[in-house]
């Protein structure tokens, strides 16, 4: 894989250079709530543009269905990329059309342009080969070189990350080549003791990555909404907890095989549990229980894990050389069930090995909740990304980057 510094080596004065970024920010209306991706980017911008490149910046945001809709547009993301910049950043309002081919033609060395939303083009996102390769066919004719730098987007087979790189001189940005470089310390350079913490709401969503790290980690610390499965697994009352229950066989098979292969398996020795879910837009105070997690009443719901398991965590933690965490402990966006993933997040930054926020919802809580993202060994932009390369697949972006 060539990287950007070998691309600035050669000289890119006049290039048109193509940069497929990761601009998937949450939005409340046209207001950016979580600018951390565009953060992410703006290193590998900065160095083009001030090496004279015509960098055109690509992204997807949301999930548009194949054609323009203005609650997607990146035009917020093109703004705040050019505050962050100090850049007046030029935005075409199409992906491959007329307004896109007069804002790169109108490109001087040095400058930055913002192409729309690639989603609001079908062939972005087909499963049809000839679709997707006559939508790249069009995004090369707008450049010279590629360079990917959207972590975010690699595990997705889409027009911009597989199919574009094949037909330019291609490159990784600064931000893939962290990602990937950390992914390896989590893979196959690995410092013991190795300690994996796993939330989030769906146990389907992690199988995969616990029957790869039920042969890696040394530890596995399982919170959220995913925790009750295995808590049902072992026989316990879950009241309306989030459960799924056609996962409990596996479930039952991967808690067998973690005591097989001496990984210390830890679930939530007590939870903090309501009749109803907490109202998340008006915050209004939920008036939670602690209850023991063997003894969830029928009709309450476990929306965090509870203070003897904040201190069980930690503890598990406090002796880590690699820690790898996805997933909150609980319903966080609500101050009443955000203390088990700040107790987490508190206790990745005690740890004294290398840290790694696996992105997603868990680096969107490190910010939520105001902790210093600097004093974490790193914060990837790319939750289901970092996933997949977990589970030892092949992601489609950064095969294509290795061609």
């Amino acid at each position: 894989m060539k990287t950007i510094d070998e691309l600035l080596s050669e000289g890119v004065t006049g290039k048109r250079v193509f940069v497929r970024a990761d601009l998937n920010v949450p939005l409340d209306g046209t207001t950016i709530t979580d600018d951390g991706r565009i953060r992410a980017v703006v290193p590998t911008v900065k160095a083009l543009a001030d090496a004279g490149a015509r960098v055109i910046v690509a992204s997807h945001l949301g999930r548009p269905k194949g054609a323009p809709d203005p609650a997607f547009s990146l035009a917020p993301a093109a703004a705040r990329l050019g505050e962050l910049l100090g850049a007046d950043v030029a935005f075409a309002e199409d992906t491959v059309g007329t307004s896109a081919e007069s804002t790169v033609s109108g490109l001087s060395d040095g400058q930055v342009a913002v192409i729309e939303n690639l989603r609001f083009n079908a062939g972005e996102t087909s499963k049809d080969d000839t679709e997707r390769a006559a939508f790249a066919d069009r995004l090369a004719g707008l450049a010279d070189v590629y360079v990917g730098d959207g972590f975010g987007a690699v595990h997705r087979k889409h027009a911009s990350v597989f199919d574009l790189p094949k037909r330019l001189p291609h490159y990784a940005g600064y931000l893939i080549a962290t990602e990937v470089g950390v992914l390896k310390k989590l893979t196959d350079d690995v410092q013991r003791p190795y300690v994996v913490a796993l939330g989030g709401a769906k146990v389907s969503d992690k199988l995969a990555v616990i029957d790869q790290l039920l042969g890696k980690a040394d530890r596995l610390l399982i919170g959220g909404g995913m925790a009750y499965t295995f808590l049902k697994a072992q026989g316990h009352e879950v009241g309306v907890s989030l459960l799924q229950e056609d996962q409990i066989p596996a479930v039952k098979e991967y808690m067998e095989r973690a005591e097989k292969n001496g990984v210390e398996l830890v679930l939530p020795v007590d939870v903090l549990v309501a009749s109803e879910f907490p109202d998340l837009k008006t915050k209004a105070p939920a008036h939670p229980a602690t209850v023991a997690a063997d003894a969830i009443p029928a009709d309450q719901e476990g929306l965090d894990i509870g203070p003897e398991t904040r201190k069980l965590y930690a503890s598990k933690l406090a002796d880590a050389a690699t820690v790898f965490w996805n997933g909150p402990m609980g319903v966080f966006e609500h101050p009443d069930y955000a203390e088990g993933t700040k107790a987490v997040a508190q206790a990745l930054l005690d740890a004294p090995g290398f840290t790694v926020v696996g992105g997603g919802d868990s680096a969107a809580a490190v910010r939520t909740l105001g902790f210093d993202e600097n004093a974490f060994g790193h914060i990837s932009t790319g939750g289901g990304a970092s996933l997949e390369y977990l589970e030892g697949k092949t992601l489609p972006g950064l095969a294509a980057l290795e061609d």
